[in-house]
């Protein structure tokens, strides 16, 4: 139960971070409309009604390559003498 608690909280966050970054813009574009109720001997009726329209738009992330040269430090390995003694100090 934890897990799925958090797993939310981390979605709602992501989701709060990218609309207040702008990564995500919603602009509500039509209101919404309550269906006209009426009630009768046969019952309830409703009729009419609308859900309100959203306009999303997102931002994009583009991925590419590109050539490019790294510097790569050299690596020297030296033997070590005939009579070197090796101990190790660490306690």
């Amino acid at each position: 139960m934890r897990a799925i608690i958090l797993i939310l909280i981390a979605v709602l966050l992501v989701v709060l971070v990218a609309i207040g970054t702008g990564f995500v813009s919603i602009n509500q574009i039509r209101g919404a409309k309550a269906p006209e109720v009426s009630a009768t001997r046969n019952g309830v009726t409703a009729t009419g009604g609308e859900a309100p329209a959203f306009d999303v738009a997102t931002g994009s992330v583009k991925v590419g390559t590109k050539e490019t040269t790294v510097k790569v430090p050299a690596l020297v390995v030296e033997k070590a003498e005939h009579n070197q003694v090796v101990t190790n100090n660490a306690q």
